[in-house]
């Protein structure tokens, strides 16, 4: 069945396959995000659930007049709240290369005299000061994940907010940061606060290694 592009649940499944898109090819120094839909149709597996077949444009976040065309399944089990939906991708064309910049952001934090401690990114007017971009654009593809293991057919995430974070000391040449993170539900308008602990190393790309929602409180 073919939907409007501007259809809710396409665009929410397209904002899904762009979340989980970010977290496979994404990092310090390259976000993706959802430019448009340019095509959507919905199939209904019987005994399985909903699959959606789109075509999308996404853009660079560092560089918005880089963008790149996706094609993307997503699939959503029938009645089963607890696993994820499958998503497959196939890109069209290059993302632009980032190893020197990521190299240039994992040395600055493996020489600082003390762990990287920080909070309210962007700041109250939106803005994001160029040191932390990085450490922004990592909590940004982390979420990926997050949205993409509790996404539903009914739910639209994204990452509103670094709440805080604090760099954790780690024996091996991995990154680690523990990031608590404002989620926006834009479905229900709920703001829902999640911590993630998140490694990273240049060669290895993004992993989650603990996520978990929040009580509001834990805002404090």
């Amino acid at each position: 069945m073919e939907l409007p592009p501007s259809h809710f649940p396409a665009s929410r499944a397209a904002a899904l396959a762009a979340a989980y898109l970010c977290y496979r090819r994404g990092g310090p120094s390259r976000g993706l995000a959802l430019r448009g839909v340019r095509r959507a149709r919905r199939e209904d597996i019987a005994d399985v659930g909903h699959k959606y077949h789109l075509e999308l444009v996404l853009e660079d976040v560092l560089a918005k007049d880089t963008t790149v065309n996706c094609t993307a399944e997503v699939l959503y089990h029938l009645g089963n709240q607890n696993t994820a939906p499958d998503v497959q991708f196939t890109l069209e064309g290059e993302l632009r290369t980032t190893a020197e910049a990521d190299n240039l952001f994992y040395n600055r934090i493996k020489s600082l005299d003390k762990e990287l401690v920080a909070e309210n990114i962007p700041d109250s007017q939106g803005n994001v000061s160029p040191a932390m971009e990085p450490v922004h654009l990592l909590a940004w593809v982390a979420s990926g994940y997050v949205i993409w293991q509790n996404s539903t057919e009914n739910t639209k995430l994204q990452l509103a907010q670094i709440k805080r974070v604090k760099q954790v000391k780690r024996s091996d040449e991995y990154l680690e940061f523990d990031y608590l993170v404002l989620l926006h539900e834009m479905v229900s308008q709920e703001i829902i606060p999640w911590q993630m602990t998140v490694l990273w190393h240049p060669q290895h790309g993004v992993q989650v290694t603990q996520h978990g929602c929040q009580p509001q409180h834990s805002l404090e």
